[in-house]
This record gives C-alpha cells, sequence and structure tokens, in this order.
C-alpha cells in the first residue's frame, strides 16, 4: 500500500474512509480520516482499497459526495436478473461497468458498497459476488416485507397505545393481541412469564421501568386492566369463560332437554322449603317434613339433579371435571356449568316442577338415623326463602309453617346426637365480602343463625345417608374421611377464654378432610360414613356421588370404575385446592381494600393467638368484620385481651397490613 491510498474500515461497525499516510512497524499503517483523525490500522482491518490515485484526506468529502447519487440499492436487481441467467459471479469493478458504464474509482467504490451492503441478491465468495438463486431471492425478499410488515405493526401499536394514554379513543387490532398478552403475563407472573420480550420492548419503547409493577400500571393506564385486577386469578389455571363448542352444546340440550321423568317418584304435594343467601341464584337443596299415619316425622332432602342434563364423558361433564367447583369471589362466581343452565333447568326453582334426587330419612329419639331410602323424584319448590326469613319465622313461630319448626327442632336433636358421637364444634365468625360493578366494598357478619345451622344439619344428614347407601351397596364413591385430631388438654382449653380464642385453638390441631373410595370416620363431623352430595351444580365431587347412586338405584352399570373414581378424585383435591387459595387470597385483597379505604376507623380486636411470639406477632380478630389479620405488638398481651385498633399502612396489592393500638382516651375522643 502506498501513501496517498484510499482504504475503507469500520470503526465501532460505522464504514469509514482514510487515506493512507505512513507506515507503522512491519505491518501497520497510519491512515488520517476526514477530520484529520489518525487512525492504526492493522491489514486485516481494510475493507477496501481504492485503487490507481493518490488522495489527501480532504478530498474525502468530495469523494463521498461523488458518489452518494449511485447508492441505490434498487439497481442490483436489474443486475441480478441478468448475471442470474448465466450464474457469473462479478467483482465491484464489473458491477461498475454493468451498472454506470464506467470503471472510475468513485465507480467502481460504489458498486463495492452495493454489492458488500447487499443480502438479498448477490453472496460473497472471498473477493467476488455471486447471484443468489431466484428461490433464495424470493425467500428473501418475503422475509424482509414480513420484517417490515412487523416494524409497521409496530409503530402502529405504540401509536395507539400513546393515543390512549392521551385520552384518545383507539381500536386494538388483532396484530396487537400477542403483545397485550405478553404484557398480561408479564404484570401476571413476573420473571417466570414466557416470552417477556415483547412486554419489555413495549415499556422500554414507552421509556417506563421494566417490571411487573410498570407492566400491571401500563395496563391500568390503557383501560384493559381494573386497578383491582385479580392477579391470583390469573396467576391459577381457572378458566372464566365457556368454550364456543360447550356453549353449543349447552344451547342444543335446552333446544331438546332430556325426559326422564316416567319413573321417579312424584313428591309434588309436599311442601318443600329452600333456604339460601338473597344473592345464591344455583339453589341446589330443599327441604320437606311428611307426618305419617302413625305420626312419625319423615325428613325429605331434595337435592338438585344436574346429571339428568348431561352423560358421563360428553362435553358438559367434561368441562365440569375441568373446573371441578363453582369459586365464589367477592366480584362474583365463576360457575362448574354455564349460568344458563346453573341457574335455570338445573336448580329447584320456586313454583317450577323439578327433577331431584330426595333423601328419606326418619330419626330415632336420639337423632340417629333409623330408616332411610333415596329416590329420584318430582318435586316443585313452595317456598323461596333466606336465612334472615326462617329466623324469624322460626323466632315468631308461624303457625301455618309447623313443618320449618318442626324440622328446625328434628336438626337440633340431629346436631346433639352428633356431639354424642364425637362431633367437634368449631364456632369462629365468618364473614362475606361483595363488591360491586362500581368497586363499592360491604363485609357482613354472618351469623351462627338457627336457619343455618339448620341448613347445615340436614345437609350433613344427606351426606351421611349417602354414604351408608354407597358403603352398603359396596359402590365407588368419594367418601369424605378426617383423622382424629389430636386436640389440648380440657385443662389447656379451660385455660383459654370460651368463643374465638378456644375455637381458634381448636381449628389449629383438626388436619385436613380426605377423598378416599373407602368409607371412613369423619372426626369432626362425628360419622363413621360421609360423604358430600348436596351440591351437585356447584361441586364436581357430589355430581359424581350422584351419577354412581342414579345408576345403582335404576339397576344400570355404574359409569365410573374404582380406579376411575380414583383418577377423578385426585383431580378434585388438586383442582378444589387451588380454587379455595384463589378465594382467600382474592378474600383477603379486597378485606385490605375495605381497611384502606377506611384507614380513619377504629376498630375493636381480639387477640386469638400468638403466630411468633418471641416477635411479638400476633393473630387478632377485627370482630366488626370477620377478619383475622397479623399484628406486631408493642407491649405485653395475652390471648382474649381485647384491644382497639387503627390501620397505619395497608397495601393490599403487597399484601402489607399495619396497626397501631389506640388508647381508649383516644377512641373517646374520636367518637366525640
Amino acid at each position: 500500500m502506498e501513501k496517498g491510498t484510499l482504504v475503507e474500515f469500520r470503526l465501532n461497525g460505522e464504514r469509514r474512509l482514510a487515506v493512507a499516510d505512513r507506515p507503522e512497524g512491519k505491518k501497520h499503517w497510519i491512515v488520517i480520516d476526514d477530520r484529520g483523525q489518525p487512525h492504526t490500522l492493522h491489514p486485516r482491518q481494510i475493507t477496501c482499497e481504492v485503487a490507481e490515485e493518490t488522495y489527501k484526506f480532504s478530498d474525502i468529502p468530495k469523494f463521498l459526495r461523488e458518489i452518494q447519487p449511485y447508492l441505490d440499492p434498487s439497481s442490483l436487481e436489474v443486475a441480478w436478473e441478468i448475471l442470474s441467467e448465466t450464474g457469473e459471479s462479478t467483482a465491484p469493478s464489473e458491477m461498475a461497468m454493468l451498472l454506470f458504464s464506467e470503471q472510475t474509482a468513485p465507480l467502481c467504490y460504489a458498486a463495492y458498497c452495493l454489492l458488500s451492503e447487499d443480502k438479498l441478491y448477490f453472496k460473497q465468495k472471498g473477493d467476488r459476488y455471486e447471484p443468489r438463486p431466484a428461490s433464495q431471492v424470493a425467500e428473501l425478499k418475503h422475509q424482509i416485507e414480513m420484517e417490515a410488515q412487523r416494524q409497521r405493526e409496530w409503530q402502529s401499536f405504540l401509536d395507539r397505545v400513546q393515543n390512549v394514554l392521551q385520552g384518545d379513543p383507539a381500536e386494538w387490532q388483532a396484530s396487537d393481541r400477542p403483545r397485550l398478552d405478553a404484557l398480561e403475563r408479564f404484570a401476571t407472573l413476573g420473571d417466570e412469564a414466557s416470552h417477556r420480550t415483547p412486554a419489555l420492548e413495549t415499556l422500554a419503547a414507552l421509556k417506563r421501568l421494566e417490571t411487573p409493577q410498570a407492566a400491571w400500571q401500563l395496563l391500568v393506564d390503557l383501560g384493559l386492566w381494573s386497578p383491582h385486577e385479580n392477579l391470583f386469578l390469573r396467576r391459577s389455571q381457572i378458566q372464566t369463560h365457556f368454550s364456543t363448542k360447550v356453549l353449543e352444546v349447552l344451547h342444543n340440550r335446552l333446544e331438546f332437554p332430556p325426559v326422564d321423568l316416567a319413573d321417579r317418584l312424584d313428591l309434588t304435594h309436599l311442601k318443600v322449603y329452600t333456604i339460601d343467601d338473597e344473592s345464591t341464584r344455583e339453589i341446589d337443596d330443599g327441604l320437606s317434613l311428611e307426618v305419617l299415619p302413625d305420626g312419625q316425622h319423615r325428613l325429605w332432602i331434595h337435592i338438585a339433579d344436574p346429571t339428568r342434563w348431561l352423560m358421563p364423558g360428553d362435553e358438559l361433564d367434561l368441562e365440569a371435571r375441568r373446573r371441578i367447583t363453582t369459586i365464589y369471589l367477592p366480584t362474583g362466581m365463576i360457575p362448574m356449568f354455564p349460568s344458563e343452565l346453573a341457574t335455570g333447568p338445573m336448580s329447584l326453582n320456586q313454583g317450577r316442577v323439578s327433577c331431584a334426587l330426595s333423601f328419606s330419612v326418619i330419626l330415632d329419639e336420639t337423632g340417629g338415623v333409623q330408616d332411610y331410602s333415596i329416590h329420584t323424584s318430582l318435586i316443585k319448590a313452595t317456598y323461596r326463602l333466606t336465612y334472615d326469613d326462617v329466623d324469624e319465622m322460626l323466632q315468631w313461630g308461624v303457625q301455618a309453617e309447623s313443618e320449618l319448626e318442626a324440622i328446625a327442632k328434628w336438626a337440633k336433636r340431629r346436631e346433639a346426637w352428633r356431639q354424642s358421637q364425637g362431633a367437634i364444634s368449631i364456632h369462629m365468625p365468618e364473614s362475606s365480602i361483595k363488591v360491586s360493578s362500581d368497586d363499592e366494598i360491604t363485609i357482613q357478619l354472618l351469623e351462627d343463625s338457627m336457619a343455618r345451622q339448620l341448613v347445615a344439619e340436614m345437609m350433613i344428614l344427606a351426606g351421611e345417608v349417602a354414604a351408608r347407601y354407597g358403603r352398603d351397596h359396596s359402590l365407588p364413591l368419594p367418601f369424605r374421611a378426617q383423622p382424629q385430631p389430636e386436640l389440648p388438654s380440657e385443662s389447656e382449653l379451660l385455660q383459654l377464654p370460651a368463643g374465638p380464642v378456644r375455637s381458634c385453638a381448636i381449628r389449629r390441631c383438626m388436619p385436613r378432610s380426605e377423598l378416599s373410595i373407602a368409607p371412613a370416620r369423619h372426626a369432626s363431623l362425628g360419622l363413621d360414613n360421609y360423604t358430600q352430595v348436596t351440591s351437585p351444580i356447584r361441586r364436581y365431587s357430589d355430581l359424581l356421588s350422584h351419577f354412581q347412586i342414579k345408576a345403582h338405584l335404576r339397576g344400570a352399570d355404574l359409569p365410573f370404575s374404582p380406579d376411575e373414581v380414583k383418577d377423578l378424585m385426585l383431580n378434585i383435591s388438586s383442582t378444589v385446592q387451588e380454587a379455595s387459595l384463589v378465594e382467600r387470597q382474592t378474600n383477603r385483597y379486597w378485606g385490605l381494600e375495605f381497611l384502606r379505604r377506611h384507614s380513619d376507623e377504629v376498630w375493636q380486636a381480639l387477640m386469638l393467638r400468638w403466630l411468633r411470639e418471641h416477635e411479638n406477632l400476633g393473630l387478632v380478630l377485627l370482630e366488626d368484620l370477620g377478619l383475622e389479620l397479623p399484628i406486631r405488638f408493642s407491649r405485653s398481651i395475652e390471648p382474649g385481651d381485647r384491644l382497639d385498633l387503627k390501620v397505619s399502612h395497608v397495601d393490599p396489592r403487597q399484601d402489607i397490613i399495619q396497626f397501631q393500638e389506640v388508647t381508649q382516651q383516644a377512641v373517646q375522643q374520636a367518637v366525640g
């Protein structure tokens, strides 16, 4: 290389021109760029030499201006079409003659620039360039167009995002969905989310932090999520909508309902009470009392019969198996069956003849089961009552509803019988949290009223009868059992204040209930056999028992073998556990949000127990709300002590709450 040779090299990936000035050592050269800056280059760093002329570094700007008009990449297409016919390779000087009909130094360098930058028509082989096959060029063109389309969609997406953030309306496109989905996954799952790159790109382009919290805030700002979006539900595997296929099967089933009324016992003459919360729409149980000629009382527990609307293994049954349970959240329920079916023909709606599975029970004087039978039946719900209605009727002794009063007496006798059999009663305050469509929160303390006890006892009775039937006929049912707990000694319990504190101590000792195809004792209920059958619209385990019992009643083969019942029980247990966790987490969130909105109020609290006594961390019950929450005490305190608390800090999204204790004097001043 001679002094004055114009050379090209790359600086940080950028094409640069310089003029050779002098050698440096054995191999290196000092070159001067257009700004007069020296660079030391090894021959390997030189990507092109412009031959035949010598230059000064001050000539470089003029040289670049000369070649500029010739740097049109589209001009290569014509050359490619010519050369691809013969398959001949070319060099920059030959390409200059082909494109520009001259081989001057600037034009040869322009041809070199075009060829070296080209990724479409030519492929470099040494110092020469070969035309690519037509099929390869077509594929590369397709890829380039697809990338250009992606870039256009990306820019359009960003434009729509910016418009919405500025308060302007925007209609989301189908191409936006993958990026919005990525944002939702990242906001929900954080670093565990798959395909996070589109979410991170979006956040970076909007100059926001690349964090799950920032993704959540962006979705809220875009109006795609509520500020109270249920991330617990999103993190679960719970399906919130029914597929088109399931809805098609549903509508077909409603249009052509099943007919199996011939062999049903007609009980439409009985007075039937359905008793639920006012908001309940899935009415799956009703109660009757029949006075027999000898004066004995026969209790009837009627349970909705949803199995008549589906067959084991059909689309509705498989969907119910996937869901396993109806989930009750403060914001509404996620049903096991489509609501159109669950709250309509499956339910025991007032004034309408309904199909049921009816449990006939005669109790002895102590409350034990003396005789029972199970029937597929036809009933007609007479009264749709709330718990408050029933409590009021029992309190005032409404003579026209003597049956209801008799059922209540049998429920009390039944409870006493279970206590004699070792049943363990735990009475902890419970509350119901409801959130309206405009996010208004109400927390209602559920009283342990006679009506609730009445219904609970009758449902437990139906479960015992169903389990006895399964045991007596060796049916594989999902029997529910509970091991005997190791409770504190009576003297230890008596040292604790009666009520929630003592119940809390007992509750800690209670083992989980278990599912098995073999009947076993349920310790806390005081029963040797038990299964759940009273909520088949809402629980798949109950529906499974209905399938088995109904098949046996009509003398048909059981739809599920013992092994199939075992497999279903595994799925039931895991799915119910996940659903229960989502329910607890969601209720906790809205409980904390309620306290955040009422942070000025003073709450009466009861110290239940220590969580970590060495850290002064205890569990308190806010008595007016039925909420159990942790608190770190700053003074000496014992379980059973009462105190007044005020929220000092709460963050529902982070599941954080801190209280400060308020003195009686401060409470009186606040009230005054």
